[in-house]
């Protein structure tokens, strides 16, 4: 049987399709290792944006129940404060005329990072895709469901250091994900893993 196998062409083991054993075997590994390998960075994108987003989310129904409507509070004397503000611009309370626009950009961010993770295979990009998602995700939950109305609610931001505008938890994780990205990009590296030089 295993003859007539060579002889027609469909040969049962590596040596007679003319490949080293040890390179066919090396081969079968990797390809075996590469599901598990893109699953573990599909989990880790989706673990950190549900931490980013879980972090907003009870951060900003803190700030609503205890901080709206009062005096700011003091964290570094007038350096850093905490001031409850409603922004229906985008992050940073830029272009408050904006707002659906801001929402469908928003929704075409996670659109794009669900689509992208079915290549991801980079460690790196996987957390920094994952701070994007969750970031986009907190402000536009608050675009649906907040005031005054659906895909044009004002987004809850707190952290205001001085001489510098009031943002939130999602705001912070947008930038991170954002900055990383920037320096992966410079450093040539892919979300499937691989290594380019321009």
């Amino acid at each position: 049987m295993a003859e007539a196998e060579r002889i027609i062409g469909t040969p049962d083991t590596p040596e007679a399709a003319g490949a080293e054993p040890e390179q066919a075997a090396g081969h079968a590994k990797d390809t075996a290792a590469e599901r598990p390998r893109g699953r573990r960075r599909i989990a880790v994108l989706f673990g950190v944006a549900a931490f980013a987003y879980a972090l907003d989310l009870v951060s900003k129904m803190i700030v609503v129940a205890k901080l709206e409507h009062h005096p700011p509070i003091e964290i570094i004397g007038d350096w850093l404060k905490f001031e409850a503000i409603r922004n229906a611009g985008a992050a940073f309370g830029f272009g408050e005329a904006f707002t659906v626009i801001f929402t469908v950009i928003a929704a075409a961010v996670i659109v794009v990072i669900a689509r992208l993770a079915r290549k991801l295979y980079s460690l790196p990009w996987a957390i920094a895709l994952g701070l994007l998602l969750g970031g986009a995700l907190g402000n536009l939950t608050d675009r649906i469901f907040r005031s005054p109305g659906v895909f044009e609610g004002a987004v809850v931001d707190f952290i205001a250091p001085k001489h510098f505008a009031v943002f939130n938890l999602a705001d912070s994780a947008i930038v991170c994900g954002g900055i990383l990205i920037v320096l992966l990009s410079f450093k040539g590296l892919d979300p499937d893993g691989t290594v380019h030089k321009d």
